[in-house]
C-alpha cells in the first residue's frame, strides 16, 4: 500500500564529495561552492531530469510471529518498586497531557478504565490469550539472564577480552553509512527502493551544529541556500534535560536534531530567510512546550503562512534524525581527534534514528478505547521502518555484527513504538494498525518539550554541559557539569531533585552505579548531620531490603533539601550524571556482546549483574507467584507475573500484579506518586538554566 509520494530528486555532479571534517577547506570545496553559489544561491532549485521513483510500499505483519511480540514494552517497566519507594513509572506512565489532549491520548496513570493505572498495576497485555505467551512474561532475557549472552559469544569463539573498546568507540561507522544513502540530502525520501533510502540526509562530516544549532555545510549539495560561504542544510539542534534513560551514566547518549520543510525557510516572497526559518522553528518550539501566548501568530510565518500553528502538534514534514552514541568520557568537544561531539558523545553510533510526519494526527479525534493491542504492525521490511499509528514513519539503524550500521528488523522497530506513537482512528488505514506509547510525549515526540529554555536549547546535545577534568577522587568521574539544574515548574523544585526525590536510584532501572555509591558514602554521614550513614541494602529479607531502601529515599531527599546533589555552583553533581572512565568502557563492551551476537529482540541494557529491581523481594502481605502457582523464592529473578485468568473478563490474560504504588496513601507521606507530573497547565517544565562559566 504506497504511503507518499515523496518530491523529486535532484542529482549534483559534486553530491559525493565532502569535506573530512566540518570547518576545512580545500581547493575543490570551494571550486564546489562557486559552481552552485552561481546557479542556486537563495533561488529555487533546479530541476534536471527526474530519475524513476518508487513511493515508499508496506506490508503488514503479525507481532505475535516476531521473536519478542512485546517489544513496545521496555525491560525498565518490569522492575520493582522496592516496597513502593521507588517510582520510575511515572516518568512514562502519566495523565495530565492526555487529559488536556495536549499531543497526547495516551492516559496512563489511571483516568482511562481502558488502558488502566500503569502506576499501580503491571498490567501487561496478552496477544490472542491463551494461544500466544502474554505480556507479562518478561522477554528481556539479555538484561534478565547477563551471562547467556557471553555463554553466546564462547560458543561463537568471540573473546571479548581481547577487544580494544577505547579504540572501538573512536570508530566512525555513521558516515560510511551515511555515504549509501541515495537521492538528494534535502529530500526526506531517497525516491528509490533501497536499504538506506530514509537514512536522514544529515551528513555527520557537517557537524557538530554552529553555536546557534544550525548545521552549515561547505557543499551546496547539502544546502538549500547561503549563510555566508556557507550552505544551510535544514537542520538544527536540540539541546534537552533527559530523565534517567539517556544520561552518560546509562552507556548511551544522545544528538537530536530537527528539520522543518523547505516552505518555512522562505519569506512571503518566496526568497529563502534565515531569520523566517528561525522564527517557525521558535514557535513550533512553543507550541510543542504549551508556550504559546495571545501574541504569537496563529500562522507560521512566510511561506509556510497558510499552515497553522497548532498547539502541541507538528506540521506535516517534520524530520527529526536521532544518532545514539557510545559513552566517551574524553569526549566533551575539545579534542577532534577523540570525538567532534560534545557530552560524552563518541565518535562511533549505536544506532541511527529518524522520524518522519507523513498523516496529520488529531489527539482529540479518538482516545485509547480505540486502541487494538493486537493490530498488527505496518513496516517496510527491507528498508528498516515501521508506520507509528500516529502519524509518524519511524526509521532505524543499528550496528552489524561487524559494527557497520544495518536496517533494523521488524521487531527492532517495534521497540521504537513503544515509546513513539499515541492512538489514532484505525478505520483510515483500511484496517487497524499498531500504536503504542506513553503519556508524556508530546506528538511522539520527546525532546523538544524538553528542550533547555532559550539560546541553551538551541546547541548541541551536551549532557548538561559536561567538562573532562584532569583529576578526581577515587572511583569518581573526572568531570563537571557546566549548566545549572533547571526547575521542574510542578514540583517547584530541580528537575533531578525531583527524580531522585521518587526514583531513589539513578535511572529508570532504579539501580545506583558503583561511582555514586562511593559519592554517596563520601556525602551522607551522620558526622555531617544527616539522620544516618548511607545503608547498603540488606537483602537478607524482604523486610529489611524494603526498610533499608525507604532509608536511603529520605538520605536522599536530605541530601536534595540540603542542595548536596549539586557541587556548589548549582550544577548537578557530576557522579550524578557521567560515569568513570573504566566504567564507561565496561558498559560499551557489554553491550558491545549483544552487537556481536545481535540479541537485540532481547535487551540492549546489559548489565554485569542483573539488578535487585529485578529480583523478589516482597513480605507475605505483597506476595505474588509464578503463573503456573509455584511461589517465588527470595532474591529469585522475576521472569513472569500473575495475569487475569478468568476466560469472562474483558482483561482475560492481562497482567493483574500490583506495583505497590499508592495514591495519597499513609505508606506515601512524601509525595512519591505524581500522576501529572510531568506538564503542568501553566507552562514548560523547565525554567532557563544558567550556563556556568569554567
Amino acid at each position: 500500500m504506497p504511503l507518499l509520494s515523496p518530491p523529486a530528486a535532484i542529482g549534483f555532479p559534486f553530491a559525493s564529495t565532502r569535506l573530512s571534517r566540518k570547518g576545512g577547506r580545500q581547493l575543490i570545496a570551494t571550486c564546489v561552492i562557486i559552481v552552485f553559489a552561481l546557479t542556486f544561491c537563495n533561488v529555487d532549485r533546479a530541476l534536471p531530469d527526474e530519475p524513476e521513483r518508487r513511493p515508499l510500499t508496506a506490508i503488514y505483519i503479525d507481532r505475535a510471529d516476531l521473536a519478542n511480540p512485546y517489544a513496545h514494552i521496555p525491560a525498565q517497566c518490569y522492575i520493582e518498586t522496592s516496597g513502593g519507594t521507588q517510582n520510575a513509572c511515572q516518568y512514562c506512565h502519566t495523565d495530565g497531557l492526555a487529559q488536556r489532549r495536549f499531543g497526547n491520548n495516551t492516559p496512563q496513570a489511571g483516568s482511562s478504565p481502558v488502558l488502566g493505572n500503569l502506576l499501580e498495576d503491571y498490567a501487561f497485555a496478552a496477544l490472542r490469550h491463551p494461544f500466544q505467551a502474554n505480556g507479562s512474561i518478561n522477554p528481556w532475557l539479555n538484561t534478565l539472564f547477563p551471562e547467556k549472552v557471553q555463554e553466546e559469544l564462547r560458543a561463537a569463539g568471540i573473546e571479548p577480552d581481547r577487544w580494544d573498546m577505547a579504540a572501538y568507540i573512536r570508530q566512525d561507522n555513521w558516515q560510511a553509512a551515511f555515504a549509501k544513502r541515495p537521492g538528494d540530502l534535502r529530500d526526506w525520501d531517497a525516491g528509490v527502493a533501497h536499504p538506506f533510502r530514509l537514512f536522514p540526509g544529515l551528513d555527520p562530516a557537517d557537524l557538530p551544529a554552529d553555536p546557534d544549532g544550525f548545521v552549515r555545510s561547505p557543499f551546496a549539495s547539502h544546502g538549500f541556500f547561503t549563510d555566508g560561504d556557507q550552505w544551510l542544510t535544514g537542520w538544527r539542534a536540540i539541546n534537552f534535560v533527559p530523565y534517567g534513560i539517556f544520561t552518560p551514566l546509562t552507556g548511551s547518549v544522545s544528538g537530536i536534531y530537527l528539520r522543518l520543510p523547505e516552505h518555512f525557510m522562505r519569506d512571503a516572497g518566496g526568497a529563502y530567510s534565515l531569520e523566517v526559518y528561525r522564527g517557525n522553528l521558535d514557535l513550533l518550539a512553543r507550541a510543542v512546550q504549551d508556550r504559546l501566548t495571545e501574541d504569537d501568530p496563529g500562522r507560521y510565518l512566510g511561506g509556510a503562512a497558510e499552515i497553522p500553528v497548532q498547539s502541541g502538534l507538528y506540521p506535516l514534514g517534520t524530520e527529526f534524525a536521532h544518532p545514539l552514541h557510545y559513552v566517551d568520557v574524553a569526549a566533551d568537544g575539545s579534542d577532534q581527534a577523540i570525538s567532534p561531539f560534545p557530552g560524552t558523545r563518541a565518535r562511533r553510533v549505536k544506532e541511527i534514528r529518524y522520524m518522519y510526519k507523513f498523516v496529520h494526527w488529531n489527539p482529540r479525534l479518538t482516545g485509547p478505547e480505540t486502541k487494538e493491542e493486537d493490530a498488527p504492525a505496518r513496516v517496510g521490511p527491507d528498508e528498516g521502518w515501521i508506520d507509528n499509528g500516529a502519524g509518524w514513519l519511524l526509521a532505524a539503524w543499528i550496528e552489524d555484527k561487524q559494527g557497520e550500521l544495518r536496517p533494523q528488523t521488524a521487531g527492532e522497530l517495534v521497540q521504537c513504538v513503544g515509546c513513539h506513537s499515541g492512538n489514532a482512528p484505525q478505520t483510515e488505514k483500511g484496517y487497524p494498525t499498531f500504536a503504542s506509547g506513553t503519556g508524556n510525549t508530546v506528538d511522539s515526540s520527546w525532546a523538544l518539550p524538553r528542550q533547555l529554555a532559550g539560546a541553551a536549547g538551541w546547541q548541541e546535545m551536551d549532557a548538561m554541559g559536561y567538562r573532562r577534568q584532569t583529576a578526581a577522587g577515587p572511583g569518581l568521574p573526572a568531570a563537571v557539569s557546566l549548566v545549572r539544574e533547571p526547575l521542574n515548574r510542578k514540583r517547584g523544585v530541580g528537575e533531578f531533585r525531583s527524580f531522585l526525590d521518587t526514583v531513589a536510584g539513578l535511572s529508570l532501572y532504579g539501580e545506583i552505579p558503583e561511582s555514586v555509591e562511593n559519592f554517596l558514602r563520601n556525602t551522607i554521614a551522620a558526622h555531617r548531620g544527616y539522620g544516618s550513614d548511607w545503608p547498603t541494602l540488606d537483602f537478607s529479607s524482604a523486610a529489611t531490603l524494603q526498610a533499608s531502601q525507604a532509608r536511603r529515599q529520605l538520605l536522599l531527599r536530605e541530601l536534595t533539601a540540603r542542595g548536596e546533589h549539586q557541587d556548589g555552583r548549582g550544577a548537578l553533581a557530576a557522579p550524578l550524571l557521567y560515569p568513570t572512565a573504566e566504567a564507561a568502557l565496561a558498559g560499551a563492551a557489554r553491550y558491545r556482546a549483544v552487537v556481536a551476537t545481535q540479541r537485540y529482540d532481547f535487551g540492549k541494557d546489559v548489565f554485569a549483574s542483573v539488578p535487585f529491581t529485578f529480583q523478589y523481594y516482597r513480605t507475605e502481605e505483597q506476595a505474588f507467584t509464578h503463573q503456573d502457582g509455584q511461589p517465588y523464592r527470595l532474591g529469585e529473578i522475576i521472569t513472569d507475573r500473575p495475569i487475569d485468568k478468568d476466560p469472562a473478563s474483558l482483561t482475560y490474560g492481562v497482567g493483574v500484579a500490583k506495583t505497590l504504588l499508592k495514591l495519597s496513601s499513609p505508606s506515601d507521606p512524601a509525595r512519591n506518586y505524581e500522576p501529572f507530573l510531568v506538564w503542568p497547565n501553566q507552562g514548560p517544565v523547565l525554567e532557563p538554566p544558567e550556563r556556568i562559566k569554567q
